[in-house]
């Protein structure tokens, strides 16, 4: 059977049908709107307003590589100027390849790109020593909290240093339906009050985020970047095979495949949660150490830091944090190198 028409514009053949709606389109018209639909949810949601300076977190993944290619396609008419912000988080054998990704994309879209590094910016600590010496704690399976509040903090850092005025991360549909599954299940409802809406518009001095690609499914992603021939890093972080995220992920494609809206429907019940006066977390203050955002003495870049060089990681992890301003002998990070034939700790 021959494929239908497109219909949007009635001319070219089809190559796909819409995951969400079913709309047999051609490649081009897929692309067009998939933009469109990027544009209006910045502009209805006030997300970058004319002349912000626009850090873009760039790992050279598919989705970082989506919406940097999607924000310079529609920079002209939203007024914004770009910047590449890549963090390298010293992992081994990984990042590397990554990173060549991004300095091609820079290249070839020529914008300006500045890469920050964990060993820099922490101490000496990389991804590969934290990995280290989270190995014998019990929290060996925990690299990628460190690494999300870590990587958080160095963009961050990162956006600072480039003069950006606002930051944006490459997080879609089904990136935030699993986060708002992993915080039900962990029943973090501090997590779950700040999980809704768009972004944060940048309390306490942190610079306003946003995730424009938050209402595009991870199918259209790749999709988008199949029909535009986007270059991009596609193999899996060494540290993420067993995370928690993946369950979740897993719970998540047995959802949709029973009812297709759920990952919608699960980002939009995040924007609507509200809580009991009882559960709603304290207003957040500043970090006694970096004066940071913190809903405690140190916020939790500084309290996973402070575990780490104290030679006590998991107690800098979850609910708990007792501990943390007992005294001990700091702890020396070590020396990053490539990871061995050993079987890696993972989240």
């Amino acid at each position: 059977m021959p494929a239908p028409q497109c219909a949007s514009c009635h001319t070219a053949r089809a190559a796909l049908r819409r995951p969400r709606s079913g709309q047999a389109l051609c490649g081009t018209c897929f692309c067009a709107a998939f933009e469109a639909e990027v544009l209006h949810t910045v502009v209805a949601g006030r997300l970058l307003p004319p002349g912000a300076v626009v850090a873009v977190g760039a790992s050279g993944g598919k989705d970082s590589t989506v919406l940097a290619h999607v924000l310079r396609e529609l920079a002209p008419r939203l007024g914004i100027s770009l910047h590449l912000v890549a963090v390298d988080e010293g992992i081994g054998g990984y990042r590397d390849a990554a990173l060549a990704a991004v300095r091609r994309q820079a290249v070839r879209w020529d914008l300006p790109l500045t890469v920050v590094a964990y060993a820099d910016l922490f101490g000496g600590w990389t991804m590969d020593a934290v990995a280290r010496s989270t190995a014998g704690s019990g929290r060996s399976r925990a690299c990628c909290t460190f690494c999300g509040v870590l990587r958080r903090r160095a963009l961050e850092e990162g956006a600072r240093l480039v003069g950006a005025t606002h930051v944006v991360t490459g997080h879609n549909a089904d990136d935030m339906a699993e986060t708002v599954l992993m915080n039900f299940l962990r029943g973090d409802a501090g997590r779950l009050a700040r999980g809704g809406g768009l972004g944060s518009p940048g309390e306490g001095g942190a610079l306003p985020r946003c995730r424009p690609l938050q209402l595009a499914s991870q199918k259209e992603v790749v999709l988008y970047a199949h029909f535009r021939r986007l270059d991009y890093f596609s193999e899996e972080c060494v540290y993420a095979p067993e995370a928690f995220r993946g369950h979740a992920r897993d719970l998540l494609k047995m959802l949709e495949a029973a009812r297709p809206s759920a990952v919608l429907d699960l980002v939009h019940s995040a924007e609507r949660l509200a809580l009991a006066p009882a559960a709603r977390p304290p207003p957040p203050g500043a970090c006694s150490r970096c004066g940071a955002l913190a809903s405690r003495a140190l916020c939790q870049a500084c309290a996973l830091l402070d575990g780490l060089n104290r030679g006590r990681p998991r107690l800098a992890i979850g609910k708990g944090r007792r501990g943390l301003d007992e005294e001990g002998p700091p702890r020396e990070p070590q020396p990053s190198r490539p990871p061995t034939s050993e079987p890696v700790p993972d989240f």
